[in-house]
C-alpha cells in the first residue's frame, strides 16, 4: 500500500495553489515512487474522460494536447513555488511535471487500455532513463527544468508509440 509523506516533513508555509498542483492534488505525496503515481492518475484521468465523453479520437488528441500545454504553463510556477518552499531544487513530490510529459505520450493513442498501458510504459521508460537531451533540460532554473525534463521524455513516448502505434 501506498505510504505518504508524514504532514510534520512538509514545510510550514505552503502556497495551496502551488501544492495541490504541484503534487497533482496528493498524488505526489504518496511513497514509494511519486512520480508513476503522478503518471498513472494522468493515465486514469485521461482514460476516464475518454470513455465518460466518447470523443472521436482527433478530438481527443485535440483536448489531451490542450491539457498538457495548460498543465504545463501551469505547472512551471507552481513547480518553481513548491521547490522554493520545500528548500529542493528537484522535490520528489512535485509531479505536476509528470502529468504534463504522460499526457503528451498520451496524445493521438487510442483510449484502450494496451495503449493507455503503451503510454505509461514508455513515458516511465523515458523519464527514468532520461536518455539524451532529457537530462540536460534539468539543468534549467526552477519549474521550467524541472517542468522541461519531463516534457521532453513524453514527447520521447510519444514519438515511440505512434511509430509502434501506425506499425501494429
Amino acid at each position: 500500500m501506498a505510504k505518504q509523506i508524514p504532514l510534520d516533513k512538509l514545510p510550514e508555509k505552503k502556497t495551496l495553489w502551488a501544492w495541490l498542483l504541484g503534487t497533482f492534488f496528493g498524488a505526489g505525496l504518496l511513497k514509494p515512487g511519486p512520480g508513476t503515481y503522478g503518471s498513472i492518475a494522468a493515465v486514469l484521468l485521461w482514460y476516464a474522460a475518454a470513455h465518460i465523453f466518447h470523443p472521436p479520437l482527433h478530438t481527443l488528441s485535440i483536448a489531451t494536447t490542450i491539457a498538457a500545454i495548460a498543465v504545463t504553463l501551469i505547472g512551471i510556477p507552481a513547480a518553481s513555488i513548491v521547490a522554493r518552499e520545500s528548500n529542493r531544487e528537484d522535490p520528489g513530490h512535485v509531479v505536476i511535471d509528470e502529468v504534463a510529459g504522460q499526457l503528451i505520450a498520451l496524445i493521438a493513442l487510442p483510449p484502450l487500455p494496451g495503449y493507455a498501458l503503451l503510454g505509461l510504459f514508455l513515458f516511465r521508460l523515458f523519464d527514468i532513463l532520461k536518455p539524451w537531451p532529457i537530462r540536460r533540460l534539468e539543468r534549467l532554473h526552477g519549474g521550467t527544468g524541472i517542468m522541461l525534463d519531463d516534457v521532453a521524455a513524453g514527447i520521447l513516448a510519444f514519438l515511440l508509440a505512434q511509430l509502434l502505434h501506425l506499425r501494429f
